[in-house]
């Protein structure tokens, strides 16, 4: 019956396996450049590639190949914070860059390595996405010496600090644009974009079918995410200049990278042209010319990309051009394994997925998984508040490999459901709303029962606690920071398994998903190879004779 039932579950999910790439395939392959293939073609083509025989021979007990694919190092985990809503420091219930400060040691205490900032230019908008000076801070979050402190003080702590830099639109508050909307013959004029200046039709629709032009002094002017953000004109070589001189601006003063907004839709702008294997090339070629001017002033500065999209599209963004795109798919997938709890082989997934990205790369990419951002429900509300499966959920993230981001507040459990106003609420630090460093200019209606940071980090079963050790676990080993994956399979539908491994040693993760004991016989190799116990999230868990024992929502790590 063991052998019966070990049979229908692994030809399930060779099942569930082939249909995941022909959903991926054929959701992309329009995107998708003429010379490049379909991303089952490339996935398949890929995941045969013989990566290094000397890594096989080093592997060869365990057979990791898959897991040996060449990619690049791993910085540790980032913090994604939304400034106005973290901590305030002046009392006007607006977070600053002052209180991002204050809370360096927060970070640092919880785990945390680096830090990425939203939006911190001046902007009309309490979003910052609109951005109406490119060498300045927005003055309710500080000043740029407030900023500079705030570099110095990361730089201690060996965190680095990544920015938002928003180059595919501005405002149109930005003086760019008044002077363009003011005067036809301006040379600003030709830095956006006008429909009947070009010969475009100001009918078009958008990218994924939203209005694209908007009417302005009987003219049409392209903004496609909004009327109140223009499209910058990415083909005239001024605006390219100055979006690197903007780059080389930030990077004097000591930023250590940039997370690149809407990156795919600097040329995708049009439902008519998304399909133009033009439009991925025009994208791929500014972002390489943009890397090689960000190198220029530092060469290990860090880019990722918004790309929202499958791996088939991202892949050419990787290609001497980000290092990194954010794994939008891997974040669904890690949420429904949790709150399901079932596996679903992220192993052989993420492995697929991976050889195409490597061979695109050149072996220099690096994966950024994440649960939940400032655009999506937060993690906690999308599992319904059940504090375990919001634990499995951080426990299957945090071993993976790359670089993961959090989300400020996921750490205690935050909640917020669209609008974007509801995901963006302030940071709870203590149990009283209206103390020392809360914010409120944005209102808080989502998190009533939310537990604080005070109280959380004071429980040793808490939310807050769990991320702790987990953060501190990825941090003290080497393998679940630089290796890479492959699949494991148990055989138990309640499990989640894969192996981390680089040339020279590996680890075997285990993540129980469910609220009953599980028990797993490792296969032979395994059972040989990883036998100690290393790490564990909850009492209980054992290893004796190639047999584990897995407490009710538990991760164990197994090393040799």
């Amino acid at each position: 019956m063991l052998t019966s039932r070990r049979w229908l579950v692994s030809l399930f999910q060779m099942f569930t396996l082939t249909l995941l790439v022909m959903l991926l395939a054929s959701g992309c392959e329009s995107a998708a450049p003429a010379q490049k293939p379909t991303e089952e073609q490339a996935l398949s083509a890929n995941a045969s590639t013989d990566h290094s025989s000397s890594m096989e021979a080093d592997a060869s007990t365990l057979k990791l190949k898959d897991a040996l694919i060449p990619m690049g190092e791993s910085d540790g985990v980032f913090y994604e914070i939304f400034v106005r809503s973290f901590y305030d420091t002046n009392g006007d219930g607006i977070g600053d860059l002052n209180g991002v400060t204050a809370k360096l040691d927060y970070l640092e205490e919880l785990g945390i390595q680096h830090i990425w900032l939203m939006p911190i230019n001046p902007s009309p908008s309490y979003h910052g996405y609109d951005v109406t000076d490119y060498y300045d801070i927005h003055p309710d979050y500080g000043t740029l010496e407030d900023f500079k402190l705030l570099l110095a003080e990361a730089h201690k702590r060996d965190m680095k600090i990544i920015m938002d830099l928003v180059v595919n639109h501005t405002s149109i508050e930005h003086p760019w644009f008044k002077e363009a909307m003011s005067d036809e013959n301006s040379p600003k004029r030709d830095w956006y974009m006008w429909a009947e200046e070009l010969g475009l039709d100001s009918g078009t629709r958008g990218a994924w079918g939203q209005q694209a032009w908007h009417e302005l002094q009987g003219r049409h002017y392209l903004g496609i995410f909004w009327e109140g953000m223009p499209d910058l004109h990415m083909d005239q070589p001024e605006v390219r200049a100055e979006i690197k001189q903007i780059a080389e601006f930030w990077l004097k003063l000591g930023v250590d990278g940039f997370r690149l907004d809407a990156a795919k839709h600097v040329y995708e702008d049009f439902q008519n042209t998304s399909q133009d294997p033009k439009v991925v090339s025009s994208n791929q070629a500014w972002w390489q010319e943009f890397r090689t001017a960000v190198h220029e002033g530092n060469a290990s500065a860090y880019l990722i990309g918004e790309v929202w999209d499958s791996p088939a599209v991202i892949g050419p963004f990787l290609n001497q051009g980000l290092d990194s795109a954010f794994n939008f798919d891997m974040s669904k997938r890690l949420i429904s394994m949790a709150k399901d709890e079932r596996d679903a082989d992220i192993g052989a997934m993420i492995s697929r997925i991976y050889s195409f990205y490597s061979k695109q790369s050149n072996g220099q990419f690096v994966d950024a998984p994440f649960l939940t951002n400032h655009d999506e429900n937060r993690v906690m509300s999308e599992l319904e508040g059940h504090i375990e499966h919001a634990k499995m959920a951080a426990s299957l993230l945090l071993t993976l490999p790359g670089n993961p981001f959090i989300y400020y507040g996921e750490e205690i459990g935050m909640q917020g459901m669209k609008p974007d106003e509801r995901i963006r609420e302030p940071m709870i630090w203590t149990t009283e709303r209206r103390s020392q460093g809360m914010t409120f200019s944005v209102e808080a209606l989502s998190n009533p029962d939310t537990i604080s940071v005070e109280a959380q980090m004071k429980d040793p079963n808490s939310l807050w606690t769990h991320y702790k050790k987990l953060l501190q676990y990825r941090q003290s080993d080497a393998i679940l920071q630089q290796g890479g994956i492959q699949s494991y399979v148990t055989g138990a539908p309640e499990v989640a398994a894969f192996i981390r491994a680089t040339a020279d040693e590996a680890r075997l993760v285990l993540h129980n998903l469910s609220s009953h004991p599980q028990q797993v016989k490792l296969e032979d190799a395994a059972a040989h190879s990883l036998h100690t116990l290393s790490f564990a999230t909850a009492d209980g868990a054992a290893i004796s004779n190639g047999v584990v024992q897995l407490p009710p929502y538990s991760t164990i790590v197994l090393s040799p």
